[in-house]
């Protein structure tokens, strides 16, 4: 009796399978790997609402532009024209 061989057994011969077939399988596909995205946005500034109203209390533009447009009760923009504290720090 002749038992055939794994070198002329047609079904372990890997070479004759074309890679369409061995790549299909969605499982084992290779996903790549994204990169981190760094921001380039500056971090917000850690000012908090404390009761502070007017410019002379203030110590940036960022500040008194911060307290202007968050915080309840302010004194900054005497003109009403969205830039507080004109004549002190947003110049």
């Amino acid at each position: 009796m002749d038992i055939p061989t794994a070198t002329n057994s047609p079904s372990t011969d890997f070479n004759d399978i074309p890679p369409t077939y061995v790549d299909s399988d969605p499982s084992t596909a290779s996903v790549p790997i994204a990169e981190p995205v760094l921001s380039t946005k500056p971090a917000a500034p850690s000012f908090t609402c404390d009761g502070r109203q007017h410019c002379s209390q203030m110590t940036s533009c960022a500040e008194a532009t911060y307290f202007s447009n968050n915080c309840p009760n302010t004194k900054m923009d005497g003109n009403h024209d969205g830039v507080p504290c004109e004549q002190q720090w947003c110049n």
